[in-house]
């Protein structure tokens, strides 16, 4: 069977049709996807500065401004809620957490992955098993701990407890990340006149970079939004964070403050979006290839 000139162009422009096709609906579906995810932003970012005589009257556009916008919700939100504090907390923790993650997960994830231990892929299963236990089991017996070493009403409690959390889950995924790497590369620079700690530094911590993103952003994220500790261990405003601040503050009773809700939000969430969205390729990375292997 020959194939004729007219032939040949009926399926060339059937295979551009597809493509066509196909294109437009990849594009249809990403803006589609785009919008429901930037939607709740809009949205939120639209009512924080709407009046509450706009916002709650039914017959009124939600999406749109009827009344003048207004900056009276910030104002509370800033001048009248301890927002700035709870964001300082919040970073504090978040920074300490993140550090006391990776000088106890590094070390832990690297012996459980180099040395040559008969029981180190079971202490490995365990230590992510401690993972698993929901916190709503453990914050009674943990508020008792913190009462005894008197650190309620101090973000010292918050840092604390939250590695029992986060070193978990983070030496797991590290060990993934060591076993994937090469020993040959760090017995080379061994060889070269490196030390054990020089070689580890020199080779396979940067090698190591985008399981430490995945670490930093995992054990940072839990900080920031964890909510059952943070409540139970601190009642003073001061020493809130944003999780339990923004809620317990501007929902008085049966009284939202729907506006400034939304201001906070907004404010915290899109720095952390855009952050995120920086790394995201490593944190993906971090976590698909540490799960993977070993």
């Amino acid at each position: 069977m020959t194939w004729g000139d007219t032939d040949i162009q009926t399926l060339q422009r059937r295979a551009d049709r597809r493509r066509k096709w196909g294109t437009f609906g990849l594009y249809t579906g990403a803006i589609l996807f785009a919008f429901l995810a930037a939607f709740p932003f809009t949205w939120a970012l639209i009512s924080m500065f709407k009046q509450s005589s706009d916002l709650y009257v039914k017959e009124n556009n939600p999406f749109w401004f009827n009344e003048a916008p207004t900056l009276e919700h910030l104002r509370l939100l800033f001048l009248d809620t301890n927002y700035l504090t709870f964001i300082r907390n919040t970073v504090l923790v978040g920074l300490a957490v993140t550090a006391i993650t990776l000088l106890i997960a590094l070390p832990a994830a690297y012996a459980l992955a180099r040395l040559r231990l008969r029981w180190g892929e079971r202490l490995g299963i365990a230590i992510f098993l401690v993972y698993l236990i929901p916190p709503t089991l453990l914050f009674i017996p943990m508020t008792r701990v913190i009462t005894t070493l008197g650190l309620q009403e101090s973000l010292s409690s918050l840092i604390l407890v939250y590695p029992t959390i986060t070193i978990p889950i983070s030496a797991w995924l590290l060990m993934g990340f060591f076993k994937g790497i090469p020993m040959d590369l760090e017995e080379q620079a061994m060889v070269d006149g490196h030390s054990r700690m020089g070689a580890i530094a020199r080779v396979v911590l940067p090698l190591m970079f985008p399981g430490i993103i995945a670490v930093v952003v995992f054990a940072f994220t839990l900080s920031a939004h964890e909510f059952i500790y943070a409540l139970a261990f601190n009642k003073s405003s001061a020493v809130k964070t944003i999780a339990t601040g923004v809620p317990t503050e501007l929902i008085r009773g049966d009284v939202f403050f729907w506006q400034s809700l939304q201001g906070a939000v907004i404010l915290i969430a899109v720095p952390i979006a855009l952050l995120f969205n920086a790394f995201l390729d490593r944190f993906i990375k971090g976590f698909t290839m540490g799960a993977v292997k070993g």
